[in-house]
Formats: structure tokens, C-alpha cells, sequence
């Protein structure tokens, strides 16, 4: 096995073993940085955020090119550089490890500690939320993760290697600081939310693809990601979380109160019933099993791009011998 796929095989092991790094983060460091290159570069203009998103992705994914340049000569070293940048992007252990306990908590039948557990796991106002609210809000949580958080990665891993997981975590990362439509963001984090728009589609296609024929029922996902997903504000999570709806059996969407405001959103496979603290335990199986394809597909897919890159190398040298 070759360096890049054996080091993204590695990552994908320890952030299964051991979660995220529990010091000296690199996303939180960047998300550190970046925060300060915000409120120097703030402005209330498309045009100082698209620059703002540029340098921020930029200089990460340069970042990530120098430091394959500089191991390029040794397999190990290429191999621990990957599989440190997989770790440190993934988050599927640290996504199961929250909505597990978020359902025992509604299994224990403490609400209180439920509601004060969920901001870890997403932005919505929970103190307004029921049990069956909350058992929904970690479903569409595990749904969008999954995509965001483990299989994006993944699949940028096989087609860039280091830089193109670096670029995928920064673009998701900015999203998260200034992405959304808060007064401040709205046009500064223009750039930053349609680049995570665009750089998150395929791994979005991908994980409602594998959540469809990997789940319980493949007619349901099909069928709630052909007819519901274009009703989500997103164009990502909406079609993950409404393949994760039909292959569940479970009705996603709907009325929420998100960041001090509320939004009625559609409802994804209306035929499906309301979740329950037990469905949160099969949404995390289905995106364990999701994960672990998408490794799969990400192994190969690295793979076969290193020996693309080997006989363009060898023909190369091929033609400036003969000449």
C-alpha cells in the first residue's frame, strides 16, 4: 500500500480509537486564526469576504502542498503526514460519541440534561424542544455530519490528498464561523458558505448515495432524496438528511428554532413517523456503515491516483530520455 492510502487508512483508525485530538486541535487553531484575520479584514462587503475566504483556503491548502514537497522523499514520512491530517479532520467518533449520550439522556428521561448536551452537537435553540424534538434535531445532526464531518473528507482525501483535505476542513470550518446569515456575515460570508456549498457536493451526493443502499429500506431513501431534499435551504444536507429520512423510516424537516430565529423548513419523508431517542442509535449504525464504505471508496480512489501519477512520471522520463 502506498503512502497517501495507508496514512488515510491510519487517520480513519485513530479518529475511531480515540476521537479528536484532545489538545492542540488543528482545526481549532486555525478556526483560532482565521478568527483573528477576521476582524482585521471585516468588512460589510461580498468583496473583503470573498478575499477573506481566499486567504483563509488559500494559505491552508499552500500550507498542505509544502509539507507533502518537504516528505516527498521518504514513503514514512508521507504516509504519518496523511494519516495526522486525516485524524485531525475526520470526526466521526467525536459525532457518534455526542449523539449516543444525547440519547441516553432521553432514554434516562432527563430532558434537562439533553437540552443543555445538544448545542455540542448543533446550533439549534433547545429549550423549546421536546424529546421527540431532540431525537430529531441529533438524526439530521448524524445525517449532515456524516457528509461534513467523515465522508467529505474522505473523498477529497482520494482525489488531493493532504491539501485536499485541508481545503475541505477550512472551507467547512469558515462556513461554521461566518457562513451563516446573521446581520455581521450575510455578505461578508458570502464567498465562505458557496464555497463550502461547492466544495461539499459530491461528498453530499455521495454519503445519501451509500446511506441509500446501505440502509434498511433503499426505496424510501430513494424516494425521499428524489422528492424532498430540494425543499432543505441546503443543498447538501438536504439531500443527505432526506435519504437518511426514508432509509430510516423517520420524517425529518419541518418548524425549527435555529440561532434566535425560526425557520420552516420542508418536511423529508412526510410518510415516515416521528424519531425517537432508539432511532438516534440506528442513524449513528447507518453513518458508521456509511463511514466505513466511504474508506472503502476513499482507499481506492487514492490508489488509483497514484498510479495515474507514477506512469505520468515514468512517461515523462520515458520522453526526456528519448529525446
Amino acid at each position: 500500500m502506498t503512502s497517501a492510502p495507508l496514512g488515510i487508512a491510519l487517520g480513519y483508525l485513530a479518529d475511531a480509537a480515540l476521537g479528536d485530538p484532545a489538545r492542540f486541535h488543528p482545526v481549532a487553531g486555525f478556526g483560532q486564526l482565521t478568527g483573528r484575520l477576521e476582524q482585521l479584514l471585516w468588512r460589510d462587503s461580498r468583496v473583503a469576504g470573498a478575499l477573506y475566504t481566499a486567504l483563509c483556503v488559500g494559505g491552508t491548502v499552500a500550507a498542505g502542498a509544502g509539507l507533502v514537497r518537504a516528505v516527498r522523499r521518504s514513503p514514512a514520512a508521507g504516509a504519518a503526514l496523511a494519516a495526522a491530517t486525516t485524524w485531525s479532520v475526520l470526526g466521526g467518533a467525536s459525532l457518534a460519541r455526542e449523539a449516543q449520550t444525547l440519547a441516553r439522556c432521553l432514554e434516562d428521561g432527563d430532558l434537562a440534561a439533553a437540552r443543555e448536551r445538544l448545542p455540542r452537537l448543533c446550533g439549534r435553540d433547545p429549550q423549546s424542544l421536546d424529546s421527540d424534538g431532540i431525537a430529531r434535531a441529533v438524526v439530521e445532526s448524524v445525517a449532515e455530519n456524516t457528509s461534513d464531518a467523515v465522508v467529505g473528507a474522505l473523498l477529497w482525501g482520494a482525489v488531493a490528498g493532504v491539501p485536499g483535505m485541508a481545503a475541505f476542513r477550512a472551507a467547512n470550518t469558515l462556513d461554521a464561523m461566518v457562513g451563516h446569515r446573521s446581520p455581521r456575515h450575510l455578505r461578508f460570508g458570502w464567498a465562505s458558505a458557496r464555497l463550502d456549498d461547492a466544495v461539499g457536493r459530491p461528498g453530499a451526493r455521495l454519503t445519501a448515495a451509500l446511506a441509500t443502499v446501505l440502509g434498511p429500506d433503499h426505496r424510501a431513501a430513494l424516494r425521499s432524496w428524489r422528492l424532498d431534499a430540494a425543499g432543505h435551504p441546503s443543498p447538501n444536507a438536504g439531500v443527505v438528511e432526506a435519504a437518511f429520512a426514508g432509509a430510516l423510516g423517520v420524517r425529518l424537516g419541518g418548524t425549527l428554532a435555529y440561532g434566535g430565529r425560526v425557520e420552516h423548513r420542508a418536511v423529508l419523508n412526510p410518510e415516515g413517523r416521528l424519531p425517537e431517542a432508539a432511532d438516534i442509535a440506528r442513524a449513528v449504525a447507518l453513518s458508521r456503515r456509511v463511514g466505513h464504505a466511504a474508506l472503502v471508496l476513499a482507499l481506492g480512489g487514492a490508489r488509483a491516483r497514484r498510479a495515474l501519477h507514477s506512469r505520468r512520471a515514468r512517461a515523462t522520463a520515458h520522453r526526456e530520455v528519448g529525446s
